[in-house]
């Protein structure tokens, strides 16, 4: 599913680029059928391009906020290499076993550690640094997340917050929906934070990947 980009583009994107496991897609069939916002889902293309930056980074830790059916969760352990481990954080239990059964499924249980709790309460309880940090929680506590994972991450790290072009909506004056101006918050204070450096990706419906400035 499309947010920025046109569909029949984004069609084209996944058509020229290596197929996903059929577990994939019988994993969003489900989420499409047993939940009320499957759009929450990151796609093929999304999921293929966190289990790159996986190996491009060299990642062997990886924290998710915001598990929900385990697409990303499941893409980014496929691409750990051995020993490697993503811990993932969620507060829907029935989604979070939607994410259990397809991890076992595709061989990559004992490389995910899912965390059932408010997200921050679990960060504070968390020992860094990780590798990757991928954020794609509840859009209000997105600074939140961002200050309080900031911290764990690697001196050569990856931070990556999902949802952030919010639909275009982040684009619109007009637009002050509660989730808008948290997102609008986040990339303003990424942008202008001297700690790090980033770019606003316009991937699906927005990624914005943060690093560490050197």
């Amino acid at each position: 599913m499309s947010f920025i980009v046109e569909s029949k583009v984004e069609e084209y994107a996944e058509e020229h680029s290596t197929p996903s496991l059929e577990l994939f897609d019988r994993l969003a069939a489900e989420t499409r059928e047993k939940t009320t916002a499957p759009q929450m889902m990151v796609g093929r293309i999304e999921g293929h391009l966190l289990a790159e930056l996986v190996r491009l980074s060299r990642a062997r830790r990886v924290l998710e906020l915001g598990t929900f059916t385990g697409y990303s969760s499941i893409s980014m352990a496929l691409a750990l290499p051995p020993g490697g481990r993503v811990i993932t954080c969620d507060v829907n239990e029935e989604t979070t076993d939607i994410a259990r059964r397809y991890a076992e499924e595709a061989g990559v249980a004992d490389r995910i550690d899912f965390r059932l709790g408010p997200a921050l309460e679990t960060i504070a309880k968390l020992d860094g640094p990780f590798d990757l940090v991928f954020i794609d929680a509840d859009k209000p506590n997105y600074v939140n997340y961002y200050e309080a994972t900031l911290p764990l991450l690697a001196d050569d790290g990856v931070m990556i917050a999902d949802n952030t072009l919010w639909s275009g909506r982040v684009a619109d004056p007009d637009d002050t929906d509660e989730s808008t101006e948290a997102i609008r918050a986040l990339n303003d204070r990424v942008r202008d934070d001297p700690r790090v450096e980033n770019v606003l990706l316009t991937v699906r419906d927005g990624m914005n990947v943060i690093r560490r400035r050197r």
